[in-house]
């Protein structure tokens, strides 16, 4: 019986991963070949924003090392802020015009992979005889996997110490009453200070995840009960009602219900908000922006009856290789090459994250000292972020975040706006 082209050339794609991926194995501690996952010249174009968010160059040198290895392939790095990225890649997953390989935030993966639009990388570790066992993580949809995380961030407290010695606080805040006490503080010491930034543009509403929920979290909170939305539980609403409290106190930056993450982050840098939530992959780009910056991190604050382990929020680079791209096999090649013990552990390092090889260990030498505390941050704690693998999760985010503006903008209470969250979220989750 003559073999179906469709057949074959998934047999031939087999084929060429499973040598590319002895090449990656061979060569992913710094090893060097010659051998490439094509016979032809191949351009991947690989669209992230992580180039963004590290020391200039620094990922252009960790790509290069695998294109010395596979001379034959040429990785383009599409490089651009998360929410640009973002952007791009929701118009291309409906459209079935992704890069070739896409970084991913696990909120989507649950859309784009409905979508068809990425593919399932389960086949892909079967067909190559890949062991995922060093993987730290997976984030499945169906019992099949369709990202992998590359590198992890917790989101921990970030706090300017000079305006906290300004305000005369002498200490972090570890509770949610000293974080409030704080913000008051730093918003009256004059100027354009404000304690605390809360961004919730909804049309990246991304804020919800990590600067609302993660107080839940801190404080052993769930927003969900055995798969299921549970907005109306003590946890969450206490978390609405503390965030509606800082708002009420006058210590919120202005511009929330407009304002992006990056925004946030700018006005931080910028000595305009005392305190943040926010991904330790930021702490390069504060740096290079404000050199002189006097800030340390520290756990985000709990509930001041709380005693327990807490839930750290934190997001991931996620990896993804679209279903459409004809260059399965080397894109994989790459995959498996950023996440191979040495070139894994280095990328975490400079990225100020957490390995996704298990088997990795991060550098402190010589690295910034906050990253070491966010370490130990996060070994004391328990990674949270609920949203991971929800169907629709940003939708979800976007839907509690109108919610939650009419609280702050006193159109709604907060049993109201959670009441309809929830009925919101259980049309989508079931």
């Amino acid at each position: 019986m003559p073999i179906r082209a469709s057949r074959l050339k998934r047999l031939l794609a087999a084929a060429t991963v499973a040598a590319s991926l002895a090449v990656t194995a061979a060569c992913g501690s710094g090893g060097s070949s010659a051998a490439a996952p094509s016979n032809g010249p191949v351009t991947l174009e690989f669209a992230q924003w992580w180039g963004a968010e590290l020391p200039a160059g620094e990922f252009d040198k960790i790509v290069a090392g695998f294109t010395a290895q596979h001379p034959n392939v040429t990785v383009k790095l599409l490089s651009a802020p998360y929410a640009s990225t973002k952007q791009q890649l929701v118009t291309g997953a409906a459209s079935q015009t992704l890069p070739d390989v896409v970084g991913l935030d696990g909120a989507w993966v649950n859309d784009f992979a409905k979508q068809g639009a990425i593919t399932d990388m389960s086949a892909l570790m079967a067909e190559t005889n890949y062991d995922p066992g060093e993987l730290a993580s997976q984030v499945q949809v169906s019992g099949k996997t369709y990202m992998i995380p590359v590198v992890n961030f917790v989101y921990p407290l970030f706090v300017n110490k000079d305006l906290l010695a300004k305000a005369g606080v002498s200490a972090v805040p570890t509770t949610r009453s000293q974080f409030l006490d704080a913000a008051k503080k730093i918003s009256a010491t004059g100027g354009d200070a404000k304690g605390w930034a809360l961004p919730l543009d909804t049309a990246v509403p991304n804020g919800v995840q990590n600067d609302v929920m993660s107080w839940l979290w801190a404080s052993g909170g769930s927003m969900l009960k055995d798969g299921k939305p549970d907005l109306g539980s003590p946890g969450v609403k206490s978390a609405v009602e503390y965030v509606k409290s800082l708002n009420d106190a006058g210590v919120i930056a202005p511009g929330s219900l407009t304002m992006k993450e990056q925004d946030k982050v700018e006005k931080f840098t910028n000595g305009q908000v005392g305190m943040m939530i926010d991904s330790l992959a930021h702490i390069n780009l504060i740096k290079k922006n404000k050199p002189d910056l006097n800030f340390e991190v520290a756990a985000v604050p709990a509930d001041d009856a709380y005693t327990g382990k807490r839930g750290i929020p934190y997001a991931s680079w996620g990896i993804g290789i679209s279903d459409s791209t004809e260059h399965k096999a080397e894109a994989f090649a790459f995959v498996q090459y950023l996440l191979s013990k040495d070139v894994n552990a280095k990328l975490a390092t400079i990225a100020n994250g957490f390995p996704g090889n298990k088997t990795a260990q991060p550098d402190f030498t010589g690295s910034d000292a906050r990253f070491k505390t966010a370490f130990d941050i996060y070994q004391q704690g328990y990674p949270a972020n609920e949203f991971v693998g929800l169907p629709k999760s940003e939708d979800l985010m976007r839907t509690f975040d109108e919610q939650l503006q009419l609280v702050l903008t006193g159109k709604a209470g907060v049993d109201d706006a959670l009441a309809k969250s929830q009925q919101s979220w259980s049309s989508v989750i079931g």
